[in-house]
């Protein structure tokens, strides 16, 4: 341990004569090096910031409700060019509970130049969304519903919350001592300061979805497993109303061929849509033409004619 130690103080010594070096041999370069070294590091102290917050559910292992932040973090390094995978961190699950309802709450980061250019483009918004799921779900081992929606607050829990969990993340004092144990030169202690790519998971889009100007990700990500592709159910959807025409509800039947049980059907609904996943065969995604009320909303399954039949009343004026 004393070795080491005379070693890492002998190679912070030399870090010093090299930059005592370079201020008399070259001032103007120095000046430079050392305005980039404390811009980029006010850049690496920037704390994260929440961008929008959704709401879905972790399936597997256990059932529970499910928010994720996602943020902008100046600390989460751009791709490096349009062609390159996007790097993204995430947080540690955190499970909290407000009067009896229990919900787990993770936190997702993504440089903030990549956040700004989704919200222009809402097939890029919903790909990094489906990006950051897919994260979760391969890094936690969690199965995660292919539903979700965007809440109207921008964050889950406390603001201060989520900057110590995605912050601590990158707190780890190991890095740089191993950087500082090979031989230094100014180009490695410059890239000392900088982030590494290989710090963070990196993502791809399904290729269709690249363009030559716009696109930023270049396939998908590779797996043993192959997601059968779900079909989509005939349905019939009516608005009922009382003998004064005033509209009470939404009344949904959804034809299923070959299924014989209601715990086969993964239902979520919300004010304004509603999602239907059976067995890995059937989804069905509906916008609802009225706001309805999920507290209330009820679902049976009529197993001599494989139908499932949803009633939404509707929300009160």
């Amino acid at each position: 341990m004393e070795s080491s130690s005379k070693g890492l103080l002998t190679q912070v010594t030399q870090f010093w004569n090299l930059l005592d070096d370079l201020s008399e041999s070259n001032p103007e370069s120095y000046e430079k090096f050392i305005q980039q070294q404390l811009k980029e590091g006010k850049q690496l102290c920037v704390a994260p910031e929440p961008q929008l917050c959704l709401q879905t559910k972790i399936l597997k292992p256990k059932e529970k409700l499910l928010f994720i932040n996602l943020c902008q973090w100046k600390r989460i390094p751009a791709p490096q060019s349009p062609t390159h995978p996007v790097p993204l961190s995430v947080g540690r699950p955190e499970d909290m509970s407000e009067t009896s309802d229990v919900y787990t709450v993770i936190d997702v980061a993504y440089n903030p130049d990549i956040l700004q250019a989704a919200e222009k483009d809402q097939v890029r918004k919903d790909q990094l969304i489906r990006m950051a799921m897919k994260c979760i779900e391969e890094k936690l081992q969690f199965t995660l519903s292919h539903f979700y929606h965007i809440t109207k607050f921008k964050i889950k829990g406390s603001i201060q919350r989520m900057k110590q969990n995605l912050m601590g993340i990158q707190t780890d004092p190991t890095d740089l001592k191993e950087k500082m144990r090979k031989e230094l030169t100014l180009e490695q202690i410059r890239n000392s300061t900088v982030s590494n790519m290989d710090d963070f998971p990196q993502l791809l889009l399904p290729k269709d979805h690249v363009s030559g100007k716009t696109g930023c990700l270049i396939e998908e990500i590779s797996s043993t497993e192959t997601q059968a592709e779900m079909k989509r159910p005939a349905y019939e959807l009516k608005i009922g109303a009382d003998h004064n025409e005033k509209l009470l509800k939404i009344e949904l039947k959804v034809e299923l061929p070959g299924i014989n049980s209601v715990s086969l059907c993964d239902l979520s609904v919300s004010e304004d849509d509603l999602l239907i996943e059976v067995s890995e065969k059937y989804r069905l995604y509906l916008n609802l033409p009225k706001p309805v009320n999920p507290e209330m909303t009820t679902a049976k399954f009529i197993k001599e004619k494989a139908t499932l039949i949803v009633t939404m009343p509707l929300m009160c004026n």
